[in-house]
């Protein structure tokens, strides 16, 4: 598989052939990089299923909780379903900040040795992204 050039007259990349692919996986960069996507991923899923099945469940049992009215008209169940949006817009807001501090460079280093490229990744050469 090849990649197309980014602009006119830049060379493209060296190939990068299922025999190197593949054995980027053996690597152990590459095996931390998954560590850490893990161990973040799978903390945020299980808060915020768990943070969404309680609004569900309370919605579809709990009428008099989430029919209290908090201002004016609105209840307990408008808040609650506004708390998913801003939980949903903060958790994307956190792994960004997780994914440009601890996986993009290594995951830079990693794409750069498996394409072959001679350039030093940014994060070795002290540039910030």
């Amino acid at each position: 598989m090849t990649t197309s050039p980014t602009s006119e007259g830049s060379e493209p990349p060296l190939a990068v052939t299922e025999a190197r692919a593949v054995a980027m996986h053996d690597d152990p960069r590459f095996r931390e990089l998954r560590a850490r996507l893990v161990r973040f991923v799978l903390p945020a899923s299980v808060v915020f299923l768990a943070w969404y099945l309680l609004y569900v469940l309370l919605s579809a049992y709990a009428d008099g909780l989430m029919s209290t009215k908090v201002v004016g008209n609105a209840n307990v169940a408008l808040f609650f379903g506004l708390l998913q949006f801003v939980t949903t817009f903060g958790i994307a807001i956190l792994y960004s900040r997780y994914a440009n501090r601890s996986l993009d460079p290594l995951a830079d280093e990693l794409r750069a040795e498996l394409e072959g490229s001679g350039e030093e990744p940014a994060a070795r050469r002290g540039e910030d992204a």
